[in-house]
């Protein structure tokens, strides 16, 4: 029975630290002018769809000078339908855009990892810019607590 508990505590744990990162916070509302004016100009009138990108990160940041990040996307990678260029935008940094990464079908999948700098708590927005010009998003919250953009 002990040992029982300790792999429900671990399970219960894991959950705790990694999943919080993890859950969708798809919504555009409530974004700061300048985040909201460079996420329009990509979306250039598009709609953007819930599903197909998992944004990887962690809940809480010790240091935001670097903080590992994954995207995701659900694709075939084919000519016809592939992920043609990843973005990113930080809500609370000085310059919204903090990645973009363009793709091709000869990758095989559309998965990119690195480290980004965030100044303060805040979301991070990943958007998939697939072959056919349709957008698909994740959203996720990072607390930070010591900033590493000069705050």
């Amino acid at each position: 029975m002990l040992l029982q508990d300790q792999a429900s505590r671990r399970a219960v744990l894991a959950l705790a630290l990694v999943g919080v990162a993890l859950v969708p916070r798809p919504s555009l509302a409530n974004l700061p002018d300048k985040v909201q004016a460079a996420i329009d100009k990509l979306r250039a009138g598009r709609a953007a769809q819930e599903g197909r990108v998992t944004l990887r990160l962690p809940a809480i940041a010790e240091n935001g000078n670097t903080v590992p990040m994954s995207v995701m996307v659900e694709s075939p990678m084919t000519s016809a339908d592939h992920v043609k260029a990843i973005h990113v935008f930080a809500t609370g940094n000085p310059t919204p855009e903090i990645a973009v990464f363009h793709l091709t079908p000869a990758m095989g999948r559309a998965t990119v990892d690195t480290r980004i700098r965030l100044g303060q708590t805040q979301d991070v927005v990943a958007f998939a810019e697939m072959a056919d010009g349709s957008l698909h998003m994740a959203r996720a919250e990072v607390k930070v607590t010591i900033g590493g953009c000069g705050g």
